[in-house]
């Protein structure tokens, strides 16, 4: 079998052109002015050897590091990015790392260990989305690898920059608009309260062992105005399970609520599309509210009642946060505040 092809390198282009290689190498790094016609030369001889740049790996092996900032998600990525929350997120994020210049990999929590996962993949720092159950367990792999973390809602301890929303505030503040239109019979469908994602009724038992911050928060927020409101759980964020929570808390008519508070846009669109179903209008004969502010297709006519988050600029602040800590600067945390939206989909009570 024939040996594969040397690569051609800095020096084997610099020869062909006629330069020296510390010319030909700022051609290709930017970094300083070089004469046109030189430039175009050393392109012409690079292009007829087959150079497409420098190799990463030994840029890599200089610096000590990978170039690349991993951003861990829960759950399979097909349906992570069905959410126009993550896609905004995400938007943030990498604009925060622009000026970094930083690749961003992709990481699932729950990644097979063969594969490129949390305890081995070449990363400079990792950004941890904390509206998930393991948060804890991927906040200690990489506290243990020595890695730059910045935690996006989440407990991550006092010497770890995290971004933060006002979830609770935000939730009350919605409770409060439904309390106002005179709704006493209330129900909560929440996001997943831990990794397991169990759909079903949030028992004491069930909230005292969540591990997800984000649930709890909003469901303390709601039941600071409602307290005994019966709350039920979603594995996750989406339509689909919205519709099948929806239906549940809909079917019996003697004890159906007259306004359900849902901890998501996507959920309450889900919810309003079970009402429908049952031939309930919304918002006269059941009232529906949302949290994230984002837009859902298939709402039709309705404006979502909702408290609208700053997913973007939460993201940016993650982003520009990892930025920091890699120009060894110190980073902080931040606190961000969503507001409410009073939509179509909420009216004073018909019973």
């Amino acid at each position: 079998m024939d040996p594969a092809p040397r690569r051609a390198t800095i020096a084997d282009v610099a020869r062909a052109a006629g330069v020296a290689p510390s010319t030909a190498s700022v051609v290709f790094s930017g970094k300083a002015h070089v004469a046109e016609a030189t430039r175009e030369r050393v392109l012409a001889a690079a292009a007829s050897l087959g150079y497409a740049g420098p190799d990463p790996r030994a840029a890599s092996l200089r610096t000590g590091r990978s170039g690349i900032v991993a951003v861990v998600l829960e759950g399979p990525v097909r349906t992570v990015f069905l959410d126009p929350v993550t896609i905004a997120m995400m938007d943030g994020i990498t604009d925060g790392l622009a000026e970094l210049g930083a690749a961003v990999l992709l990481l699932r929590e729950d990644a097979a260990a063969e594969g490129a996962n949390l305890t081995n993949a070449p990363v400079d720092a990792v950004i941890l989305i904390g509206c998930s159950g393991r948060t804890r367990r991927s906040l200690e792999i990489v506290r243990g690898r020595g890695i730059p973390v910045v935690v996006i809602e989440g407990d991550a301890g006092e010497d770890i920059p995290r971004i933060t929303l006002d979830n609770r505030d935000a939730a009350r503040d919605v409770a409060r608009h439904v309390h106002g239109l005179g709704h006493r019979d209330v129900a909560v469908l929440t996001l997943a309260l831990d990794s397991a994602r169990e759909r079903g009724p949030v028992t004491p038992e069930r909230l005292a062992a969540a591990t997800v911050d984000v649930t709890r928060d909003r469901l303390d927020g709601i039941r600071e105005v409602f307290p005994d409101a019966p709350a039920v759980s979603a594995a996750h964020s989406s339509i689909d399970e919205g519709l099948i929570a929806g239906r549940a808390l809909l079917a019996d008519e003697e004890s159906r609520p007259t306004a359900v508070l849902a901890q998501s846009d996507l959920l309450a669109a889900g919810v309003i599309r079970a009402a429908e179903e049952r031939g309930l209008r919304v918002p006269q004969d059941l009232s529906v509210t949302g949290f994230d502010g984002v837009t859902v297709d298939g709402l039709g006519r309705h404006i979502l009642t909702t408290s609208v988050q700053p997913a973007t600029r939460k993201g940016r602040a993650a982003g520009e946060q990892a930025t920091r800590m890699l120009r060894g600067e110190a980073a902080v945390s931040q606190h961000l505040t969503c507001w409410f939206r009073a939509g179509t989909t909420t009216a004073a009570p018909a019973r």
